[in-house]
This record gives structure tokens, C-alpha cells and sequence, in this order.
């Protein structure tokens, strides 16, 4: 199976000096992507082809081959989501913006490795010489074949590895199912068919975008009343840097705690299949300004800190590996409709209750119905009856 394994490393400062100059001229590629397919979209109405983009950025910039088609893979994988989204009805726009650096990546092909650490980075030819590689050294090598390479920025150069470890999926004979009903303030909300049900809470998560938020606003107002350039600009500038990037680790960090949870709990309960709620959109209309918001500011925040979209990606391998099947699904009007009298009302408390006499936790109930939505063809009462709601927090 595919990993990633993002690491330091150590170089020369002429190498260092040199990989921030690659990252520059993949910037310089991506830049170059966006003239010939806007002029070639004006001119026919149809957009530039992977092989044509390819062809227009061949032996132009001293890098390697790979690298600058890896941006132009990249260039339209993005243009391609941002179609998909419109067709969906979402006012996306297409990749415009100018960059200043991109991280450059090296294919199987681009590099070459030694047992003792020791990495080159091949640069390929330019006008008609061979460039010199760079050579890097890791502590220590993930164990897989290595298939590709991506230099990163996180307040230092790191290198990130995909390598492939060798493992397969575990078989699994399991036969119950699972549904997700993915919260803000609950992460994960599921039930399985032998009526277990589960709640992870994410208010860890929240406290850290709280203060990440707050720290960032107070540096802000601090960064607004300097010169930009300045030396105390370039203080607060490294301290922004610093608190992004602890908490992006204790965001990854709470994220891959709380599905490890329930990876376990779907293997104590043998469950063979898993549907994940699709809520993409929901964060869409976020905006400051009075015009475009629909929602309140408080609101709008907490939609913008949503990590559904990283909880999914971190799901899906980790199902994989214990052989348990995942996919999206819609879920629209789960939390609203009453399963028994088919009655929907808005819920604005904890427990959704109805005047039929039914009563359960607003997460519980969402996850339920979407299970009948997503396996029975409709909502309705699930053909098991659900047992005590078990409730953790990740540390």
C-alpha cells in the first residue's frame, strides 16, 4: 500500500540555496500553464489537453523533465475538479492565480538513492548540458519502494516520500455495515447493523482552531501597525509561521486519533462496509462581506474549520488496510426527518424529538437515518433495534 512520510534533511547551503531556486521555477511553470489554457479557452472554447500543456513547457526551465510535468498534471487535475464542482452547481472558479513558489516534485525516475541516506536529486539536462544533481541526507529511509518525492515548506525545507510498503489489504469476512454521520462538534457519529453506535467527539479540534484563530487575529493586528519588510514585521511573520505549524500538527495529530477509534470499533464489531456522509458545500457562502454571507460570522467560522474532507482521507486508507469498504454518500434531510411518522423538523437542541413520541441524540439519529437512506432505499426504522450510545474523546 501506498504511505508518505514527510522528513528533514540535511544539505549544503549552495543545495539549500538551489531548492528554493526549484521551487521558484516550478512556480514559473505553474505560471506559464495559465497563458495557453486561458488563450486556447478564449480562442476555441475548449480547454488545453495534458499532452499539448506538456509540449508548450518542454526544455524550458532547468529542472527536471518530470518535475515540470508533474506541475502540469497538477495544473489540470485542478482545472478538472473546478469543472466537476460547477456542474454540481458550485460557483467555483478556475485556477488563475499567480504563484511565487510551488513544491517540485521528483518521479521515479528523477532521483536516486543510497542505503546510507544519501539522496540525489536529479536536475536533468538544459540547453544541451547535464545539470548537477543535489544530494541530501535523510536520518533515516522509510522501508518500500520509494516512488516519488515532493520538496515542502513547513518554516523549513522538508522532503515528503510516497513509498509503497510492500502490504496488502487484510481480507475481512466480515458482513455487518456502518454509517457515518460527520459532525463539527461530534467528528464521527456511526451506527453498525448489529446495533451498536458510536460517538467521537471533536471538541479538541475546536479548541485548537479556537486559539489557532485567536493567536493569529491578535499577531495580525500586531503585523498591520508595523512596515512590511520590517524587522519586528519578520518577527511576528515567524511567530504566525510557528503557531500555524503546531497547530497543524495537533490538528493531524487529534485527526488520526480519532480514526483510529473507529477503525478499532468497526473491527470489534465486524463491519465489512462503510458510508461516509458527503457534506461538500457546506462551506461554501463563507464570506466577510455583507453581500455574500449567508450565514453568522461565529457560524461561518466553524464551517471553515471543518476537517471533514481530512477525516475522510485518513478513513479511507486506514479502512483499506483492515480490508473495509468506504464511500461517500448523500445524506440531505437525515437530521430532519422522524423516522416513524416521517415528519421533519429543524433541531436545535441535542436530543431530536417528535411529537409521535420518538425520541434520540440528534447524531444517533442523523447517523440512522442516513444508514435506512443509504442501505434500505428510504428512511425509515432501521430493521435492528440501537443499544447503549458508546461516547469517547480523544486525550
Amino acid at each position: 500500500m501506498i504511505r508518505c512520510m514527510k522528513t528533514s534533511f540535511r544539505a549544503s547551503l549552495e543545495t539549500i540555496n538551489r531548492l528554493f531556486e526549484c521551487n521558484r521555477i516550478s512556480a514559473e511553470v505553474w505560471n506559464h500553464c495559465l497563458v495557453p489554457a486561458k488563450d486556447t479557452h478564449m480562442k476555441t472554447g475548449k480547454w488545453i489537453t495534458k499532452s499539448e500543456l506538456q509540449k508548450a513547457t518542454k526544455r524550458k526551465y532547468p529542472i527536471h523533465s518530470q518535475s515540470v510535468q508533474a506541475v502540469c498534471h497538477t495544473y489540470v487535475f485542478a482545472r478538472d475538479a473546478a469543472r466537476k464542482a460547477r456542474k454540481r452547481g458550485h460557483p467555483t472558479k478556475y485556477p488563475y492565480k499567480q504563484k511565487k513558489h510551488f513544491n517540485t516534485k521528483w518521479a521515479n525516475n528523477g532521483f536516486t538513492v543510497h542505503e546510507n541516506g544519501k539522496i540525489e536529486l536529479k536536475m536533468g539536462d538544459f540547453e544541451g548540458k547535464r545539470q548537477k544533481p543535489l544530494t541530501i541526507w535523510i536520518k533515516e529511509l522509510p522501508k518500500g519502494n520509494i516512488k516519488e518525492m515532493e520538496l515542502v515548506f513547513d518554516r523549513k525545507l522538508m522532503i515528503s516520500i510516497a513509498y509503497d510498503d510492500g502490504k496488502e489489504a487484510k481480507e475481512n469476512k466480515s458482513t455487518n455495515r456502518s454509517a457515518i454521520d460527520v459532525g463539527e462538534i461530534h467528528t464521527i457519529a456511526a451506527v453498525a447493523e448489529n446495533g451498536e453506535n458510536i460517538i467521537i467527539t471533536g471538541r479538541k479540534m475546536r479548541s485548537i482552531h479556537r486559539l489557532r484563530n485567536k493567536k493569529l487575529a491578535e499577531l495580525q493586528r500586531k503585523m498591520s501597525r508595523c512596515k512590511k519588510g520590517s524587522k519586528q514585521w519578520r518577527k511576528y511573520q515567524r511567530a504566525k509561521m510557528y503557531v500555524l505549524s503546531k497547530s497543524d500538527k495537533q490538528l493531524k495529530d487529534a485527526v488520526h486519533k480519532t480514526t483510529k477509534q473507529f477503525v478499532e470499533w468497526c473491527l470489534t464489531n465486524k463491519v465489512k462496509e462503510v458510508v461516509f456522509g458527503d457534506v461538500d458545500g457546506v462551506q461554501r457562502n463563507t464570506s466577510r462581506r455583507k453581500k455574500k454571507r449567508v450565514r453568522n460570522r461565529r457560524t461561518n467560522q466553524k464551517l471553515s474549520n471543518w476537517s471533514f474532507g481530512k477525516v475522510y482521507k485518513y478513513l479511507a486508507y486506514k479502512l483499506e488496510a483492515e480490508g473495509i469498504q468506504i464511500a461517500k454518500q448523500d445524506e440531505h434531510h437525515t437530521t430532519q426527518q422522524c423516522p416513524c411518522c416521517k415528519k421533519k423538523r429543524i433541531v436545535t437542541s441535542r436530543i431530536y424529538t417528535c411529537s409521535c413520541g420518538y425520541s434520540q441524540h440528534r447524531d444517533i439519529h442523523g447517523a440512522a437515518n442516513f444508514f435506512a437512506k443509504t442501505f434500505y432505499g428510504e428512511i425509515r426504522e432501521l430493521d435492528f433495534s440501537l443499544n447503549h450510545t458508546k461516547y469517547l474523546r480523544i486525550a
